[in-house]
């Protein structure tokens, strides 16, 4: 067997998860480079979520292990993985309403931090944090919402504020689950754009059902068919691949 090496960020052997009689994930093994965008595809009901959850530790495996940079991570809670720079997102908007887009960014900023937590600690942040904040907003194309609260944006902009949110919590690795869902056609150019800006030093691994919008983003393309494996590649190999274009275009269907 390959040894784990500290130079990917995230290694995947034989990962299954079986609810009932039913196997959601089906015997999947990946490994994500440092600093790379891998992207995950596959039709509705593949297995992509659930995947994400095992990964992300809010779900246990049913077998098979997971390395989160060269750690053993496979018993370990969703707590301790965001603890070793683990981040994500959901398809479901998550954010605080009732807050403005600058308390929801400051409460990911000091949720780095020991000690009660307590987005009013002061009226305002001081000046570093404030300064993260701005450096977070622009990067998201929030700079104008600071004050905004967070209920009253569009749902893009709402969107790109969790991808604020899971970017201010400084990871090392960023879980995006279909940023773009939802999302209309003239929204989804943004978030593309700000995902294309990430640090080149942060890992990203994606969800996307949008194979076109998935592999323009991607260094690499793992494509799941009912839970298992179906092909990875580069976008390139992926484009070409019968397999993939008949799950996507010849009506096959899925599950999970």
């Amino acid at each position: 067997m390959q040894s784990v090496t500290m130079d990917n960020a995230l290694e995947l052997r034989g990962v299954s998860r079986n609810f009932g009689g039913l196997r959601a994930v089906d015997n999947v093994s990946m490994t994500v480079a440092r600093g790379t965008t891998h992207v995950i595809i596959g039709p509705n009901g593949a297995g992509k979520t659930t995947l994400f959850a095992l990964i992300s530790g809010e779900l246990e495996a049913s077998s098979g292990k997971v390395w989160l940079f060269g750690h053993d991570v496979t018993s370990w809670s969703a707590t301790r993985r965001a603890r070793q720079g683990m981040s994500r997102t959901y398809q479901i908007t998550n954010v605080f309403a009732d807050l403005t887009v600058e308390q929801n960014v400051l409460l990911a900023i000091r949720g780095r931090q020991t000690g009660r937590l307590s987005v009013f600690k002061q009226d305002r942040p001081p000046a570093d944090m404030a300064e993260q904040i701005e450096q977070l907003l622009v990067r998201c194309g929030l700079e104008g919402r600071r004050f905004v609260r967070a209920g009253d944006l569009s749902y893009g902009e709402q969107r790109l504020l969790e991808l604020a949110i899971a970017i201010g919590n400084e990871p090392e690795i960023l879980l995006l689950d279909e940023p773009a869902a939802g999302l209309s056609p003239a929204e989804r150019g943004p978030m593309a754009d700000t995902i294309r800006q990430l640090s080149k030093s942060l890992t990203v691994v994606l969800i996307e059902h949008d194979m076109e919008l998935a592999l323009g983003l991607a260094d690499r393309v793992t494509c799941l068919h009912y839970g298992a494996l179906l092909a990875e590649g580069t976008p390139a190999e992926i484009r070409a691949n019968e397999e993939v274009q008949a799950v996507y275009f010849g009506g096959a269907g899925g599950h999970a």
